[in-house]
Parts: structure tokens; C-alpha cells; sequence
């Protein structure tokens, strides 16, 4: 098919169908998909949430004529037949992070405003994943057989771990070439490494002034809301602009806001913990031990390129590692705070585990390290790179170059991946619009239309190249 017919043909087509696209995002994300270990069960293995999503997802699935498949509530996948087994591969998320709070909208429905969806996940990642499935349709939909079966892959734990890519690698291979829908366009051919950890304080003793500190609602975002309950009395406590006082029988709480976002992107963001942490040293509302540990916190939330804790780095492809401060809460007497780094290939977790440790051996306090995903690069001229960015760059007419990112994505985790689209930041969007992991989650009916039409020219050129 010629280009300029495929692409009236694409444009027809997203046209018919966008209506029923709006639809089915919106039933996805009435499903509020958080991971809930508590009440994990068989065939629900991250909790009745993710499990619930990915019934509907193979549900959705199956309505579009593919043929789908639940592996027992870790994962999902739905088959598009070509000609040979041989699979091209695309994966998306069905869970999300909690909604949390500050929201305008109701977190768990789509709200349609003014040419926006907003609803938890219609950007991360369940718009994008029923924007993906609707780009396999396409081709039946047009009688176009085509040379390799498309595989649509529907993950349930990729918030929290991607132990579902774990599971499904266990039993499956993996497809030729894999894209995921969870980034940004043009293209990204590398990700930094990932790397969570906890540091737990040492038991306060009786002279502890903190009686409660909780803040935060994921350890790869950065807490937009955070609160402390302390031993002092609220009529001599000053509020700030961004942390109000008030009485809790005979304690004083505050309660900070900050500005959340997501962990790879600090840039512009409050840590509302770090908030709590500064207001606890400058008006000493701590013992000893807690401001030994108040002060590592301090050191860890106040900068967020880690330049605190002495891993400071950067390097050619990736630039400056990141650090932020995701959670934290009390456990028996003890302060437990919650990081999230993305490093370059300028550092190993060896050092990372190293430095960071020595920091909580220093004061008695103990650090784990919850998660690790080394960094990955795949060579950027590659055919399949160059299908993606032209695909893109065909759709909108711009001449872009492909980039790494700070976030980890399902691509790392795969023999031959990337992560492509469908965000656009170069985009402006009203003030009542935010990102992944925040409040007020939204993404452009426009941005979301201009990506299907993208994957579904990606996919047209990627089954003219040979995986023999």
C-alpha cells in the first residue's frame, strides 16, 4: 500500500473507532489497579486490583478478535496471527500507582474536558495500552495479512517490580522485537538503571518527640503530601506556606504539601517529606536520634542529583543520576524512609549499595536495597530503532532524533526492545492537567490519535523487515 493511501486509510479508521478507544480506556480505568499484596490470592498474585484489569484487558482483547490469554493473574497476552510464529511484540501496563490525593477530577473514571481524558492511567499506561490494541486491529479490519504475528502484552506489576515480565520470560520466548507505549516519542533506545532502597532508623527511645511521620504514596514518585504528629503544642508552632499546624489531642500535626511527580523527573517537583524533615530540624521538634536521622533524611531529599549521599554522576548518554525520596512512614518506634535512584553507566550498584550504606552505618540506622535494574542501551541506528523514529517522524512531520531516558520501562527487559511514546513533552497543556504518577493525570484526545496513527505505521514497517 502506498504511503499516502495508508495514511488516509489510518486517518479514516482512527476516526471510526476513537469513540469506542475513549470507551474502553474508561473501563480500564474504573479499575482501581493498585498492587495489594495483603489480599493477593491464586490468579490475583499482586492483589484483586491488578487481576481485575487484566480480566478486562483480555475481555477487551478478545471483543477486537484476537486470541487472548490470562496466565494466572500475572500477565496477559492476545495474538494477532501473521503468516509465520514468528512475533513482533507489544507490551503495556495495566496496573497504576495509588490515586492519592489533590485530585479535582474522580481518579477512577475518564473525565472528558475540553479535548483531555484525565482518570488514573489514561497516560500511564492504560490509554496507551487500548491505543495499542486498536493499532493491531487496523490490519484485519483493511484484510491485510501480514508476515508475522503481533503479539499485544498486558502486564499487571509494573509499578511495583515487573516481576509479571519475570513470570511470562519463564515460560515464553521472546518476541523478535518488542515495543512498549509507556515513554516518550520520538524513540528511546536506552534506560537508566534503576535502583530502590529503604533505610530504616534505629528504635527512639522514650524522649522521642516524633509520634507519627507518614507521607508519600509510591517509592517511584515524589511525595506530594506528607504529615508528622509530634510532641509539642500547635498554638506555638508558625505555619509556612506550605505546611499548616493544627492540634491532634494535645499534639501538633503537620501536614505538608508538596509537588508530586514521577521519580525519573524531579525536576520542578516539592518532596513533601523533605518539607516535614526541614520544619522538624529548624524548630527542633526532635531528640537526638531522631535529628541524626531527620539530618540523613536531609541529605537525601535535599538534592535531588544524590550530590547529599556522595553518588553525585553522570555520564554521555544518560546525563546526571537522580534521587529522590518516595515514602515514609513509623514501624515500632523507627523512622522508614523510601528511595528511588536512575543512575548512569557512570556508576554500578556495587558503589550505590557501598556509599549509601555507609551513610546508615554512620548513625546506627540500616539501609536494604528493595530493586535493581541495571542500565541498558540498544544501538540506536539499528533497522528496527530507525522504523520506530521514522514512523513517528512520517505521522507529525518533525525530524527527530532518538534519546535515552531516566524511567524504567518493560523494554529493559527484553532481548531486543524500546520504549516509544506515546508522550509528547514538548507539548503544553492547561494548568488542570498533570503527568504520570499525579494528581489530575491527563493526556490530549489529540496526542493519543496522532499515537495511533504512529504505531499503527510503525507496525506497517516493521513486518517489511527481516527477523528470519
Amino acid at each position: 500500500m502506498e504511503h499516502e493511501e495508508l495514511s488516509m486509510k489510518i486517518d479514516a479508521y482512527i476516526d471510526e473507532v476513537w469513540e469506542q478507544v475513549v470507551e474502553d480506556i474508561d473501563t480500564l480505568v474504573r479499575i482501581p489497579s493498585t498492587e495489594d499484596l495483603d489480599n493477593a490470592a491464586p490468579g490475583a498474585p499482586y492483589g484483586p486490583g491488578p487481576a481485575e484489569a487484566l480480566k478486562a484487558g483480555v475481555a477487551l482483547a478478545e471483543k477486537l478478535g484476537y486470541d487472548a490469554h490470562n496466565c494466572d493473574g500475572h500477565i496477559a497476552y492476545a495474538d494477532l496471527p501473521g503468516k509465520s510464529e514468528t512475533q513482533i511484540g507489544i507490551i503495556g501496563h495495566l496496573d497504576v500507582v495509588p490515586a492519592g490525593s489533590g485530585w479535582n477530577f474522580e481518579p477512577f473514571q475518564v473525565t472528558r474536558k475540553d479535548g483531555y481524558l484525565i482518570g488514573r492511567g489514561v497516560l500511564d499506561d492504560k490509554g496507551p495500552s487500548v491505543v495499542a490494541m486498536y493499532a493491531m486491529k487496523f490490519f484485519p479490519q483493511h484484510n491485510i495479512e501480514l508476515p508475522y504475528t503481533i503479539r499485544m502484552i498486558m502486564g499487571g506489576n509494573e509499578e511495583s517490580g515487573m516481576r509479571d515480565v519475570a513470570y511470562y520470560r519463564e515460560r515464553y520466548d521472546d518476541p523478535a522485537f518488542i515495543f512498549t507505549p509507556d515513554a516518550d516519542f520520538p524513540v528511546c533506545y536506552g534506560e537508566k538503571g534503576g535502583f530502590d532502597g529503604r533505610y530504616t532508623s534505629k528504635k527512639m527511645g522514650d524522649d522521642a518527640v516524633i509520634f507519627d511521620f507518614q507521607g508519600g504514596d509510591a517509592t517511584n514518585a515524589v511525595a506530594a503530601q506528607a504529615f508528622a504528629v509530634v510532641k509539642a503544642d500547635a498554638a506555638d508552632l508558625k505555619e509556612t506556606d506550605r505546611i499548616t499546624v493544627s492540634d491532634a489531642d494535645g499534639y501538633a500535626r503537620l501536614d505538608a504539601q508538596g509537588i508530586g511527580g514521577h521519580a525519573s523527573k524531579p525536576e520542578g517537583t516539592i518532596n513533601a517529606i523533605g518539607l516535614i524533615v526541614d520544619y522538624l530540624l529548624e524548630n527542633d521538634l526532635c531528640s537526638t536520634d531522631e535529628r541524626t536521622f531527620l539530618e540523613l533524611q536531609h541529605k537525601l531529599l535535599s538534592a535531588s542529583d544524590g550530590s547529599g549521599v556522595g553518588v553525585k554522576t553522570s555520564d554521555e548518554y544518560f546525563g546526571p543520576l537522580t534521587l529522590i525520596g518516595g515514602t515514609v512512614h513509623m514501624d515500632d518506634g523507627r523512622i522508614v524512609q523510601t528511595i528511588d535512584i536512575r543512575y548512569p553507566t557512570s556508576i554500578t550498584s556495587d558503589e550505590l549499595i557501598e556509599k549509601l550504606g555507609a551513610c546508615a552505618d554512620a548513625i546506627g540506622a540500616t539501609f536494604e536495597n528493595t530493586l535493581l535494574m541495571v542500565p541498558f542501551l540498544v544501538e540506536p541506528d539499528s533497522p528496527m530503532i530507525q522504523a520506530l523514529l521514522d514512523s513517528f517522524n512520517d505521522a507529525t512531520g518533525m525530524h527527530e532524533k532518538p534519546f535515552t531516558i531516566g524511567g524504567g520501562t518493560y523494554a529493559r527487559e527484553f532481548a531486543s526492545g524500546a520504549s516509544f511514546g506515546p508522550n509528547m513533552p514538548w507539548l503544553s497543556h492547561p494548568d488542570w492537567i498533570a503527568g504520570e504518577h499525579s494528581a489530575n493525570e491527563g493526556v490530549s484526545e489529540d496526542m493519543l490519535k496522532t499515537a495511533l496513527k504512529i504505531y499503527i505505521l510503525t507496525i506497517d514497517r516493521l513486518m517489511q523487515l527481516d527477523f528470519a
